[in-house]
């Protein structure tokens, strides 16, 4: 942590420098990209996205790092979410996972219009509004998505790792890293990280469909990141 004041500081210094796309996702067969980076900003300052349920006005989470997946249409919009959560205590990461677990409520994700006025990263002038694809002109409102899909990453130190692996089982839209996985200098590209975030991918439940059977994937309609 040398040169850092809190391990807070240090886990949003090496977010920062994760892509667009959480990395080991890969590119989407199209060439397009859906995919956002919304914490941490590239700039200081209270304009980026975040988590609240339906009605609620106080009640916000602002995880460590958050990515948005926007998908669907103008008049039908939706966003698939990927967190990233450091818990330095047993009791943070109990807070954080309630704020994740199923629930029958709908969680909703909310782009702020500074947000998406600002350019996409400091090398490209181009308006994050234009690269959700479900606008199609400048807003001058917030955007509230509705939230298809969560998939969430906790990373924790080492002797609550260990315990954790041993006695728990995660739900099916959590990992497991130890701290020092995310904290590490380029933990976007270790091969680890990469391969355990590919396995959030929603393709990553269904079978790969060949090629050549047209027919099958004429009739397919999976979404994948």
């Amino acid at each position: 942590m040398m040169g850092y004041a809190s391990l807070d500081k240090l886990v949003r210094a090496r977010l920062q420098k994760w892509p667009q796309r959480p990395p080991g996702l890969g590119a989407r067969p199209t060439g397009t990209d859906g995919w956002l980076r919304c914490r941490p900003s590239e700039a200081e300052g209270t304009n980026y996205p975040y988590l609240k349920f339906p009605g609620s006005n106080r009640m916000r989470t602002l995880p460590d790092g958050l990515w948005l997946n926007f998908g669907g249409t103008a008049d039908e919009p939706y966003a698939d979410i990927f967190a990233v959560e450091a818990c330095g205590s047993l009791g943070n990461l109990l807070d954080k996972r309630s704020r994740f677990a199923p629930s029958t409520h709908s969680l909703l994700a909310v782009c702020p219009v500074p947000w998406l006025l600002s350019q996409v990263m400091a090398n490209d002038q181009t308006p994050r509004w234009k690269m959700t694809g479900v606008l199609n002109e400048t807003p001058t409102r917030p955007l509230v998505l509705p939230v298809r899909d969560i998939k969430v990453m906790y990373a924790l130190k080492d002797r609550h790792y260990r315990g954790f692996t041993e006695s728990q089982v995660p739900h099916p839209h959590e990992y497991f890293v130890p701290m020092d996985a995310i904290t590490a200098e380029h933990s976007e590209e270790s091969p680890a990280i990469q391969a355990l975030v590919a396995r959030s991918a929603v393709k990553g439940n269904f079978m790969p469909i060949p090629p050549s059977d047209a027919r099958v994937a004429h009739n397919s309609r999976v979404h994948a990141w």
